[in-house]
């Protein structure tokens, strides 16, 4: 016979378990006379056996059934199921922490955390070193914090010697500007890139532009075409962030912003980007948009997964006129503004097919090109004269 104390150092419970056991009727101790509680070696060999069929995950209520009663087999096929079920869930869980460690495919993590917690996720990437561009350049590009470092290499390396970075044409450039009601004094050109609508800007109007690219590379090239005269004075090159500016409110009466304000969103660039305009300042930005109600299902899977914030162009109105702006004029990119960037993409991306084998960036921007070829005319880009 056994005291309670030592049934439950043999079985490795405390006390209060081993009451709860007799309360459900697993076991049957005795009082002796002295008042102390005693339990037979049936007692101890039942709680091991019990204990050997928990280990199966079994409640204590199914165990009881299972010991006193033919093995019920739909129970058993159900705690499986949970079992299975768990288990799936645990290897995902081991997938996903030995990836946050450095060994593991993020890319699926990363979108699903930015599609949810577009902000916390990018505050997080903060924390985890990356500063503001390439924490962008992560959200937007390479969806892959482990694999970082070596998509950019690879996408720098694709787009370095092209001129466009992306869709737009001089003609276009030009058809926006004779659309504003005033001449500009003072331009603000977020997004500039390698100048190209700089230079429009610069031979079309006398205002003092100012123009802002997180990308060094693009404002040395800047820089480099002011200094050698193919680009106006009149242009003064920063380099800073589009959602941290270093400017005074209302001190340009234009800011100018071909298709770039995704990179921060366009409804925080409509919020933000106000206070820089004087009163009846005007803010001239192009978005790529759904044109038809009913895309096409690859279309639609593979902008949500690249530009989930992607809206038909009349809700992308509806927003700008929501945020306080006056819809000046609106029109849609031509074909040949796509041209201008694809022709050349196309031919980079073939020149470099055979060094870059296996390359994550050139996959990437070849499934890109092939979506613009086949889908073309459902998205486009649309330009946006806005008055504050």
């Amino acid at each position: 016979m056994y005291r309670i104390s030592e049934l439950a150092s043999k079985v490795g419970l405390s006390r209060t378990a081993i009451l709860y056991y007799e309360k459900q009727q697993l076991i049957k101790g005795k009082r002796l006379d002295n008042g102390y509680r005693v339990y037979s070696d049936k007692d101890l060999q039942r709680i091991r056996l019990i204990q050997q069929l928990q280990a199966g995950g079994l409640s204590l209520k199914e165990c009881k059934a299972c010991v006193e009663e033919k093995i019920d087999r739909v129970t058993l096929n159900k705690r499986l199921r949970i079992l299975d079920d768990e288990i799936k869930h645990k290897q995902e869980a081991r997938k996903l922490l030995n990836a946050l460690l450095g060994d593991g495919d993020l890319k699926v993590w990363h979108e699903t955390v930015d599609k949810i917690a577009p902000d916390a996720h990018l505050h997080w990437l903060f924390k985890q070193g990356f500063d503001e561009k390439e924490a962008l350049r992560l959200k937007w590009l390479t969806k892959d914090m482990n694999k970082h470092d070596e998509y950019m290499a690879d996408f720098m390396k694709v787009f370095s010697t092209l001129e466009r970075w992306g869709p737009g044409s001089q003609s276009e450039t030009k058809k926006a500007l004779s659309s504003l009601p005033q001449l500009p004094k003072n331009i603000l050109e977020i997004g500039c890139g390698k100048g190209i609508a700089t230079n429009v800007l610069a031979q079309n109007t006398t205002a003092n532009i100012t123009t802002v690219d997180n990308e060094e590379s693009a404002i040395a090239y800047i820089n480099d075409k002011i200094a050698s005269g193919d680009l106006s004075s009149r242009v003064t090159p920063v380099c800073a962030s589009m959602t941290e500016l270093p400017f005074a409110d209302k001190s340009f009466d234009l800011i100018w912003s071909e298709a770039s304000a995704y990179i921060m969103g366009v409804s925080k660039a409509l919020t933000q980007w106000k206070a820089l305009l004087s009163d009846d300042g005007i803010l001239m930005i192009s978005d790529l948009v759904w044109l038809t109600p009913n895309p096409s299902d690859a279309a639609v899977e593979f902008w949500n997964k690249n530009y989930p914030d992607i809206v038909h162009v009349n809700t992308r109105i509806k927003q700008m006129q929501d945020a306080g702006y006056e819809i000046v004029e609106s029109f849609t990119l031509s074909e040949q503004a796509w041209e201008n960037y694809c022709l050349p993409l196309k031919n980079r991306v073939e020149e470099l097919q055979h060094e870059m084998q296996g390359s994550q960036a050139l996959q990437d921007i070849h499934h890109e090109l092939d979506i613009y070829n086949q889908f073309l005319g459902e998205f486009g880009y649309q330009m946006f004269i806005l008055k504050k």
